[in-house]
């Protein structure tokens, strides 16, 4: 028999909230095995409204996501869902059984799209497989978990997107430590990495238009006038203030149940001090101006993307690219590898990563007008 209690006068309702268990959600470290295999419900299905938010909040103002006679010049049979909002749909499901709990995203690589185009109204099934699994000592409250995950096409099982895909995850049971300080974001890579070379070439290199003739010439020009010695590297000129849309709204749209972006009580007391933006967020806010620049045809891939600190409400997300590479590789687009940085209003690096897109060419858009 239940007693009559009066949980709505306060000194009540705070002692049996002392004295209540919490009912968690999310898994520790120690739930997850190398070979488990997860399937993530429910499942997304891909709207017009989503993708058009998506892109319209980041920035990424390609019309082929827009606009239908757009989409048709491209190859598409119609509008399609912009590849960002898609990589988020994949990645949002997952959040609850693999990272709700917080913890650091330490990066993403090996993120691909198997199919260009994927139609909205489509229905999406999500699984991920534990890669691997290994102990911190810089963070010992954590571990590093490292998953495999693809979203697929529910009802025709085609396999859309898949990533490998890097986090810190609370212990359930931590060790005890010494009370050393803990490093920063970067010093945490499971894989230690290398130390970069700071020493920068003697020229930056700009391309001077938007298609793929553009960054072809302007890379041959590091070799033919300036020996090497210079790099094809700019910034862009937009910025992106974050606010409640961008930190809130566009994760919990795509099912992203991360306390981190929309729990401003529990944030208080988190290193950050406040809600931070999904890391999907950051990147496709940056990657929205660096496509701004660009005659982007298609997006093939993404490796070694990594966050570097936090962004909170009131930062402003700024993007840097260097061109690394590119390739004449079809009659209509060029292939290029670009390095895209991140970066605040103070100039501090908060995301970086390699990406590969295929740009179009000068000579086949303007033959086709």
């Amino acid at each position: 028999m239940t007693g009559d209690y009066d949980f709505s006068d306060g000194e009540t309702f705070r002692a049996a909230l002392d004295r209540v268990e919490t009912r968690e959600k999310g898994n520790c470290f120690e739930d997850f095995a190398e070979g488990d295999e997860l399937e993530h419900e429910p499942g997304l299905t891909l709207t017009r409204h989503a993708s058009e938010t998506w892109a319209g909040q980041t920035l990424n103002h390609d019309p082929a996501y827009w606009r239908p006679d757009a989409a048709r010049e491209r190859g598409f049979d119609e509008v399609p869902a912009h590849p960002d909002y898609l990589t988020a749909a994949v990645m949002g499901p997952t959040v609850e059984d693999l990272s709700e709990k917080g913890g650091y995203f330490l990066g993403r690589t090996n993120l691909r799209f198997h199919e260009h185009g994927v139609p909205l109204g489509t229905t999406l099934q999500v699984r991920s497989t534990v890669d691997s699994t290994a102990t911190s000592s810089s963070r010992p409250d954590y571990g590093i978990v490292t998953w495999q995950t693809e979203g697929v096409d529910a009802e025709t099982g085609e396999r859309l997107l898949s990533y490998e895909r890097t986090n810190m995850i609370p212990r359930r049971n931590p060790p005890a430590t010494d009370g050393g300080e803990h490093e920063s974001l970067d010093d945490v890579e499971p894989d230690g990495g290398e130390t970069m070379d700071l020493g920068l070439p003697g020229t930056f290199v700009e391309p001077e238009g938007e298609y793929f003739e553009d960054f072809a010439a302007a890379l041959a020009t590091t070799e033919d006038r300036h020996g090497g010695d210079a790099a094809v590297a700019y910034r862009h000129e937009r910025g992106r203030t974050m606010d409640a849309v961008t930190v809130s709204q566009l994760p919990l749209m795509t099912l992203n149940t991360a306390k981190q972006h929309h729990d401003a009580a529990v944030m208080a007391d988190s290193p950050s001090g406040d809600l931070v933006a999904y890391g999907d967020v950051t990147r496709s806010t940056a990657l929205g101006h660096a496509r701004s620049d660009e005659a982007t045809w298609r997006e093939v891939g993404f490796d070694d993307e990594r966050f570097h600190t936090f962004v909170t409400p009131g930062d402003t997300v700024y993007c840097f690219t260097h061109v690394r590479d590119a390739r004449d590789d079809g009659d209509r687009y060029g292939t290029v590898e670009f390095e895209h940085v991140a970066f605040n209003q103070d100039d501090t690096p908060v995301y970086s990563g390699t990406r590969t897109a295929q740009i179009q060419k000068r000579s086949t858009t303007n033959a086709g007008n």
